[in-house]
């Protein structure tokens, strides 16, 4: 506030975060991913078309998966 010059009293900005971040809490906790710490990877080998492929999984312990193709 001070770089546009206004002044503003260290306990009005307190005030301010105590009245709006609820409110802000509640409008961006349905954008907000959550993060999982534990994943699990699955290697799994196939044969297409006479040719050797690797096909790995990474599962989070939600159940959430997104696949990595091997070399």
């Amino acid at each position: 506030m001070s770089e546009r010059g206004i002044e503003v009293d260290h306990t009005t900005l307190y005030h301010w975060v105590q009245k709006y971040a609820p409110e802000l809490e509640k409008r961006i906790r349905g954008y907000a991913r959550t993060f999982c710490t534990s994943w699990h990877l699955d290697e799994t080998y196939l044969k297409i078309k006479g040719q050797s492929k690797y096909l790995y999984r990474g599962i989070d312990k939600h159940g959430r998966y997104g696949s990595l193709r091997g070399p």
